[in-house]
């Protein structure tokens, strides 16, 4: 998965996390995003929240990243998203 999972920070914490799943999904699905193809979307509880999404290929990732702002509305209400690379630490017994 290394390369292709990018953490994102900002998101709501007043809804709940399905929905919030919902929302991430369509708007790094949207080619105008910079997005494609999500291979998994988990959204972890916080404070304050975050998800990790790993798309199919590692160019999707590269292109999110790349990208200056990631603004997410729901309702009317704009949340602008911090998206970094996410590094998978591997313990000794997983290599």
């Amino acid at each position: 998965m290394a390369g292709r999972t990018v953490r994102v920070r900002g998101l709501p914490a007043e809804l709940p996390p399905d929905r919030v799943a919902d929302k991430l999904t369509i708007h790094f699905l949207r080619s105008r995003n910079g997005g494609g193809d999500i291979a998994e979307l988990r959204v972890l509880p916080g404070p304050p929240p975050c998800a990790l999404i790993t798309f199919e290929a590692p160019q999707v990732a590269q292109r999110i990243l790349a990208m200056q702002s990631h603004v997410l509305a729901i309702g009317g209400t704009r949340y602008p998203l911090e998206v970094t690379p996410h590094a998978v630490e591997l313990s000794p017994d997983e290599v």
